[in-house]
C-alpha cells in the first residue's frame, strides 16, 4: 500500500508544508506546526459569497440590516441589536462557563416565532432536555439534531431551513472529504467555511460555539476568526454567578460592547445597571479603594479598584495585576516616581479590578495611582469619589473619549465629588456635584491630600 502523505499545517495562519520546520514559513510564527494526513482526493475551492458583477459604489443603495432579537437584551447589546440574517457567530468560553445554556435560552425565545435547529456534537438530546427543563424551558418545541458528520448536517439545514442553527460545537464536526481527525486545524476550517457558505447563500444565521486554549484563546486556526462575522467571547470565574460576555469583532455592530449576566438556577438572566452590581462595596472603607469610571463600548461603568503595597521581602518587588495590563502598572509607578516623588522601588504592588471585570483602556491610569497613593499614605479616601482620566509619560493628564457620558453615569449613582482631566470639564457644572479638573499629576496628588 502506497504511505498516506503528510502535512504540517499552522495553527495561526492555517499555512500548509510538506516538512516539519520550528517556524512557519507563511505567517512566521514559531512552534505552530501540527502533522496531518492529507485529503484523499483534491477538492475545487468555492467562495464563501456568491460571485456578482462590478459596481460602482455610488450607485449601491445602502439599506438597514434587519436584526433578529433574541430576547436577551445583553446578549443583544454585544450582538449590535440582535442576530443578522446570514451571519455567523462565533462564542467561546471556558468549560462551563454557560455558553450552551445561553444559547439554548436564545434559541428558546427565537422558536416562538422562527425556526430553528440545534446541532450538538457533545451531547445526547436527553442531555439537552435535561438542561432546558432544568431551565424552566420544558415544552418549548426547538429541533435537535445530535450529529457530528458535516454532510448530515448541511443536508438537516437545506431540509429543514431554519433561520437560526446553533452548532455545538463546532471543533466536533468532520467532513469525510479529509482524513484529519475531529478538532484538528483542516476539519475545523473546512467545515466552518462550508457552513459559512451556507449561510451566505441561504440567510440562515448560524452560531458557532468554539472551544478555547488553556491560554484563553479559541482553539483552532486564526483563519476561523477572519471566516466568522462576529468573535465573542465568554468570560468569568466559574466560581462565580457574574458571567461577561465581550465583542472582539464585530462587521454589524461596535466592538468591545460587554454584556453582563449572573449565572442563577434557572438560567443566565440580564444585569441591567453593572455599575450597581460592581460597586457593593464594604460599608467600612479601607485605604486603596477607588472608583474609576470606565467605558465598555458604548456604555459607561463604575468599577472599583482596589490596591495594596507593601515592603517587599524578596530582592525583586512584585507588581502583580488583576483585570490590568502588568506592563502598564509598572509604567505608571515609574511616572509616580519620577513626576509625584512617591517611589516604590521597594514595595510589593498589588493591583485587582473587583468583580472580575478586565480593564483595557487607558481612562483608568488616574484611578490606580489614586489607589496605590492612597494605600502608601494609609488615607481612606472619600465614599462617593469617582475618578478617570489617563496619564502619559511627562506627567500630564490627558483627556479620554466620552468624558460627558462618564460624568452623568457617576452622578446616576450618587458620586458627588469627580476627579477627570481640565480638558473633560463640562461647559455647564451638573447640580449637587463637585466637579475638579487636573491637567497634572502634581494637582491630581495635592488635590488628594487636601481631600
Amino acid at each position: 500500500m502506497a504511505k498516506d502523505k503528510t502535512l504540517y499545517v499552522c495553527a495561526e495562519c492555517g499555512g500548509q508544508t510538506t516538512k516539519w520546520q520550528g517556524q512557519c514559513p507563511h505567517c512566521l510564527a514559531w512552534n505552530v506546526l501540527s502533522e496531518t494526513v492529507a485529503e484523499i482526493k483534491p477538492r475545487r475551492f468555492q467562495a464563501l459569497a456568491a460571485s456578482g458583477k462590478v459596481q460602482r459604489l455610488s450607485e449601491v443603495q445602502a439599506r438597514e440590516i434587519p436584526r433578529i432579537p433574541t430576547s436577551l437584551a445583553e446578549f443583544d447589546r454585544v450582538l449590535g441589536g440582535g442576530l443578522v440574517a446570514g451571519g455567523v457567530v462565533l462564542i467561546g468560553g471556558d468549560p462551563g462557563i454557560g455558553k450552551s445554556t445561553l444559547l439554548l435560552q436564545a434559541l428558546a425565545a427565537l422558536a416562538v416565532q422562527r425556526k430553528t435547529l440545534y446541532v450538538s456534537g457533545e451531547e445526547s438530546a436527553d442531555q439537552i432536555a435535561m438542561r432546558a427543563n432544568r431551565l424552566g424551558l420544558k415544552g418549548i418545541d426547538i429541533p435537535i439534531l445530535t450529529e457530528t458528520r458535516l454532510e448530515s448536517v448541511l443536508a438537516t439545514l437545506n431540509h429543514e431551513q431554519p433561520q437560526v442553527a446553533v452548532i455545538d460545537s463546532i471543533q466536533t464536526l468532520y467532513t469525510e472529504a479529509l482524513q484529519a481527525a475531529p478538532g484538528s486545524v483542516s476539519q475545523v476550517r473546512e467545515c466552518a467555511q462550508e457552513l459559512t457558505r451556507h449561510a451566505k447563500q441561504t440567510g440562515t444565521t448560524v452560531v458557532f460555539i468554539g472551544h478555547v486554549t488553556k491560554e484563553g484563546a479559541l482553539a483552532g486556526p486564526r483563519v476561523l476568526e477572519h471566516i466568522v462575522d462576529t468573535v465573542l467571547y465568554f468570560e468569568g470565574d466559574t466560581g462565580s454567578s457574574f458571567r461577561l460576555i465581550r465583542a472582539f469583532k464585530n462587521r454589524f455592530g461596535a466592538v468591545n460592547e460587554l454584556g453582563v449576566f449572573a449565572m442563577t438556577d434557572k438560567g443566565l438572566k440580564g444585569v441591567n445597571n453593572p455599575s450597581a452590581l460592581f460597586l457593593n462595596r464594604a460599608e467600612q472603607e479601607a485605604p486603596g479603594s477607588c472608583v474609576v469610571v470606565t467605558q465598555e463600548g458604548t456604555r459607561p461603568m463604575l468599577v472599583e479598584i482596589q490596591a495594596l503595597v507593601d515592603s517587599s521581602h524578596t530582592p525583586t518587588p512584585r507588581r502583580l495585576t488583576v483585570g490590568l495590563d502588568p506592563n502598564r502598572l509598572a509604567m505608571l509607578l515609574a511616572v509616580l516616581h519620577r513626576h509625584g516623588g512617591i517611589g516604590c522601588f521597594d514595595q510589593d504592588v498589588f493591583v485587582n479590578v473587583v468583580g472580575g471585570v478586565r480593564i483595557v483602556e487607558p481612562a483608568a491610569d488616574m484611578a490606580i495611582l489614586t489607589a496605590v497613593v492612597s494605600s502608601i499614605k494609609n488615607k481612606v479616601l472619600p465614599h462617593k469619589l469617582a475618578v478617570f482620566g489617563e496619564i502619559g509619560l511627562a506627567g500630564e493628564i490627558r483627556p479620554v473619549q466620552r468624558g460627558q457620558e462618564r460624568l452623568k453615569e457617576a452622578a446616576k449613582l450618587g458620586f458627588n465629588l469627580i476627579l477627570l482631566p481640565k480638558a473633560n470639564m463640562p461647559k455647564q457644572m451638573p447640580a449637587g456635584i463637585q466637579v475638579r479638573g487636573l491637567s497634572t499629576l502634581q494637582e491630581a496628588l495635592e488635590c488628594l491630600r487636601n481631600l
